[in-house]
């Protein structure tokens, strides 16, 4: 950061190579992450267009995961890789803690109807607050259809949906905590999970505890449960249910 001139560079050599997966993100990705913890930061309102990235210079290596090449999968890049590149900044400025990394992105459907959702989470903490609890963070708009019309419109049973509690980050403050959303189809279905931090913990700041990872299991008929991973696509039949734990955000400063 110059301070005189008024301008910034953000950095991003070291990042990893573009992946076979479809985490990778173009650049405009980056540049709305950067934009939106810039605007998160500063002490006023911002108008939101091109003039707040004339200041601001990137280093992004190209056939990185933020710079990919035309050919590359990027369809988790906007959904998932975005909140990683929020958390980098803001943990650069240590803003706050890691909030949950992710949208917890679940599909289902059949030759028939599609249908898309995307779970909250937990918020991290700062050196003020406390995180919120069963929130999307960051730069995401989405909300989740109610119950009653999800079960209305579709061949499914929503068995559970709260608040995952103890999931957030314990310190000063405490990250907010994730959210269990379990779902049983009525009839066979093809069921389909993209999340993130289901190994690596969200972090805490300044002392503060990381969150909990999420998890996504398949609850089979005899009731034994199968950890499916963060990414996953196959059959669900009826009798079997599908749970998501969302992760936690981090604490912020030792107790």
């Amino acid at each position: 950061i110059d301070p005189d001139s008024g301008s910034a560079c953000f950095d991003f050599e070291g990042t990893g190579p573009q992946i076979l997966g479809n985490l990778n993100a173009p650049p405009a990705v980056t540049y709305s992450a950067v934009i939106y913890s810039l605007r998160s930061l500063v002490g006023q309102d911002i108008p939101l267009n091109q003039g707040c990235l004339a200041p601001i210079e990137f280093k992004i290596p190209h056939y990185s995961i933020l710079n990919p090449s035309d050919d590359a999968g990027v369809v988790g890049g906007n959904v998932l890789t975005s909140q990683r590149v929020v958390d980098v900044v803001l943990k650069a400025f240590k803003a706050c803690a890691a909030s949950q990394g992710c949208m917890n992105n679940l599909t289902f459907g059949d030759s028939k109807f599609g249908y898309y959702e995307t779970i909250a989470g937990g918020a991290g903490a700062g050196p003020t607050w406390n995180g919120r609890s069963g929130v999307h963070t960051h730069c995401t708009n989405t909300r989740i259809t109610d119950p009653e019309i999800l079960e209305r419109r579709y061949p499914v049973l929503l068995r559970q949906f709260g608040l995952r509690k103890g999931s957030g980050g314990d310190g000063k403050h405490k990250g907010g905590d994730g959210v269990i959303r379990e779902i049983e189809p009525l009839r066979p279905l093809v069921m389909s999970i993209l999340s993130e931090r289901r190994c690596l913990q969200p972090y805490g700041l300044e002392g503060g505890e990381p969150a909990k990872t999420g998890r996504n299991l398949l609850i089979k008929k005899n009731g034994i449960s199968l950890n499916i991973g963060a990414k996953r696509s196959g059959a669900i039949n009826v009798g079997e249910r599908i749970v998501i734990e969302s992760p936690g955000g981090g604490g912020y400063g030792a107790k």
